[in-house]
């Protein structure tokens, strides 16, 4: 049995697809593409898959997970690729297909790329760079036990800040995974608490998932 690790696009009009739908718009690539996917076993036997990090709705993505396994060990990855990619719905693209190299417990940070447009860019770099330089970031955040006030500055990696005079885009890096998992509007909500400067968000894409040690996780 092959254990298989498929990277794929979730751009466009997929960006809607919630991550329940997913789940069922997934059911119905693979058995469309005829794979040999193992099933689990007992009374209700289904496909066995796993996404290693669900996506906010709206979001884009380069980067996303699926793991699966295949039943036959003789297919090749080339093969696996191609029979999804002629059923895969518009707006997703399978990247990349490789065996399972870590597990999932690998995963430590997400990079995103953010584009918040304003008519006046100047004054939203600026108070970005004082959200940045500020000595902590203070957020109440939803989690199983209540809403809780964490800072999000000390786990939070801005890569680069650029006022293109339309927007201001942005590179950042979050904990994700088991432990502490941050989504990238906890800043935006942030800033909205700093400044008067009206801005929307032209886009939010995830592009990266890494390990600890920022490399890409495989």
């Amino acid at each position: 049995m092959l254990r298989v690790r498929a990277t794929f696009e979730k751009k466009g009009r997929s960006k809607y697809i919630s991550h329940l739908d997913l789940n069922r718009c997934m059911l119905r690539t693979f058995r469309r593409s005829k794979l040999p996917i193992w099933y689990t076993e007992g009374f209700n036997p289904h496909p066995y898959y796993s996404f290693a990090l669900a996506l906010s709705l709206g979001f884009e993505s380069s980067c996303e997970i699926l793991d699966f396994n295949i039943t036959d060990d003789t297919m090749s990855m080339d093969a696996v690729h191609d029979a999804l990619n002629k059923v895969m719905p518009e707006g997703m693209r399978i990247v990349k297909v490789a065996e399972q190299k870590q597990k999932i417990t690998a995963i430590a940070k997400a990079e995103y790329a953010l584009s918040l447009a304003a008519e006046d860019s100047n004054a939203l770099y600026e108070a970005v760079q004082q959200l940045v330089s500020a000595p902590e970031i203070l957020i109440e955040k939803k989690t199983k036990k209540g809403v809780k006030t964490v800072d999000i500055k000390s786990d939070m990696e801005i890569i680069s800040c650029t006022n293109t005079g339309l927007s201001v885009d942005l590179v950042m890096r979050l904990p994700a995974g088991t432990q502490t998992n941050y989504n990238p509007t906890l800043f935006i909500e942030a800033l909205k608490n700093i400044t008067d400067t009206v801005f929307e968000i032209a886009d939010i894409r995830r592009t990266a998932i890494l390990c600890a040690d920022n490399s890409i996780f495989e």
